[in-house]
């Protein structure tokens, strides 16, 4: 084999292993991670913040009853008859008994809970799916996002590796590790497994990695666009046809 081809190869495998190979997954890592059934998921305990969309429920008080509010860049949200209101930081329950006691300073509220916030509209947090995927990007978090629902949303192609895909909570503290581990996407959708079906959050990242044939042609790719473009540039200043 030649020097050169011997070269060549040895800088492929490397670029080929810095694609796919790079991973720093631990099966036990998925033990920090929540379980759908293990918690109430509902929208109460989701924390508002700009620009998240609520709706007002309160059919004794018609001017504010079904009335849509988006958080403001303040954190606040204002009302006809009741002003202003602090809503960052809080749930939808908590934003409510606010709502409640402003109200009842004005008007004769009955029932047991006569005022009710829902969330219309998640805008403020996200989770992130990259890689292999047709809908690569960030995803609207809602606090009801599992692992498959994230998955199957974001479309892999067909250079997916599906049995290798990488969970990765990201760690703010630079002396705590991320906590990563690893999900067959073929044994989930084919066999039911949900055994990592865990519920994401807020900052999660789901990492779609290329399969060895496809990390080969997105290797390859990388190493030849500089030739081409450089054989390009010297036909054209040769034919003195110009270069855009």
């Amino acid at each position: 084999m030649q020097p050169k081809t011997t070269t060549f190869l040895t800088v492929l495998a490397i670029l080929v292993f810095a694609l796919t190979g790079c991973y720093s997954a631990h099966p036990e890592d998925v033990e920090f991670f929540t379980m759908p059934s293990e918690v109430d998921v509902t929208s109460d305990s989701y924390i508002l913040h700009p620009p998240d969309e609520i709706e007002v429920h309160c059919s004794q008080v018609p001017e504010i009853n079904l009335v849509t509010q988006q958080i403001r860049p303040d954190g606040k949200v204002a009302f006809e008859g009741i002003g202003e209101i602090y809503a960052t930081g809080k749930t939808p329950k908590q934003l409510a008994d606010i709502m409640r006691e402003k109200i009842m300073a004005s008007y004769s509220l009955t029932g047991e809970h006569p005022v009710d916030v829902s969330i219309v509209t998640y805008r403020s947090k996200f989770y992130y799916v990259v890689g292999q995927v047709y809908r690569s990007g960030p995803k609207l978090f809602t606090g009801r996002d599992t692992v498959l629902k994230a998955i199957s949303a974001a479309r892999p192609a067909h250079t997916a590796s599906l049995r290798e895909i990488q969970v990765i909570r990201p760690s703010a503290d630079k002396n705590i590790k991320p906590k990563i581990f690893q999900v067959d996407y073929d044994k989930m959708r084919a066999h039911g497994d949900t055994s990592k079906n865990v519920l994401l959050e807020e900052g999660d990242v789901i990492f779609v990695p290329p399969t060895i044939q496809a990390a080969i042609g997105l290797t390859l790719e990388q190493l030849l666009r500089p030739v081409g473009q450089v054989a390009f540039t010297y036909g054209s200043l040769t034919t003195g046809t110009p270069s855009y």
